[in-house]
């Protein structure tokens, strides 16, 4: 009786010194993930919702017409932005010093004139917004909005290295603001609905990581496209007879 009871003595005091129940307390964690946050945020003023990556000029044409022809369209533009975008955002985030120079090779190699007036856009778009938004921050430095043409993907590489966010997270949330423009479009274009849209999405994430990861490692030298055709129908948009997205 006495051993047991010693037991249970010594199992309180030892309860009594574990840590408290976690309450949802994060005051200690980076600030980092709320940055994150809000620049995922579709409140974000980078003026994404105006476009739709092509989509809507592939819809009138009558080739995505159902759920699974977006998924597929999908696909192939991620596969596109991997092989055509991602390293010149890596590129970008690796060396902030030599935007300009990324910027100009983002110009040449984006011959086609919508998809090249799209990404100047967004470009410019996304960097007003850091610079008025985080201009209390000394990470934002000056080299960082010195861009002829301002490209969204190189753009957004340098921003994001210059305000702390980490590289593969970079390199997810530029995937992660594709995948959204072009559901959120999808369901502008009524070719799904909201539910569905975001079941898509969370299906489609996993196959973005690996897209992300297998072509994180290509370098500028790299760069290409791989789905001329998509391009073709990207170039479509400004002969659309009527249309809700710039590009």
């Amino acid at each position: 009786m006495a051993a047991a009871r010693k037991a249970r003595l010594g199992a309180r005091r030892l309860v009594s010194r574990r840590k408290p129940p976690d309450t949802g307390d994060r005051r200690n964690e980076p600030v980092a993930d709320w940055l994150v946050w809000q620049l995922m945020d579709s409140a974000f003023p980078t003026g994404g919702f105006a476009h739709s990556q092509g989509l809507e000029a592939v819809w009138q044409h009558g080739e995505v017409r159902n759920r699974i022809e977006l998924v597929s369209f999908a696909e192939t533009g991620m596969h596109q932005l991997g092989h055509s975008a991602q390293p010149l955002v890596m590129a970008a985030f690796d060396e902030p010093k030599r935007l300009p120079e990324f910027d100009h090779l983002c110009e040449v190699f984006t011959t086609n004139h919508v998809t090249n007036r799209a990404s100047r856009a967004q470009g410019r778009a996304f960097l007003t917004a850091v610079e008025r938004i985080f201009a209390h921050d000394t990470r934002c430095l000056p080299d960082a909005l010195t861009a002829p043409c301002a490209h969204f993907a190189p753009v957004f590489g340098a921003c994001l290295r210059h305000l702390g966010i980490p590289r593969r997270t970079a390199s997810r949330m530029f995937f992660c603001n594709y995948l959204r423009s072009v559901l959120a479009a999808a369901v502008r274009l009524n070719i799904v609905g909201p539910m569905e849209a975001q079941i898509l999405q969370q299906r489609l994430a996993g196959q973005a990581e690996e897209i992300l990861i297998r072509c994180e490692s290509l370098s500028l030298a790299d760069l290409t496209q791989t789905s001329p055709l998509l391009d073709l129908w990207q170039g479509a948009q400004d002969r659309l007879y009527s249309r809700l997205f710039q590009s």
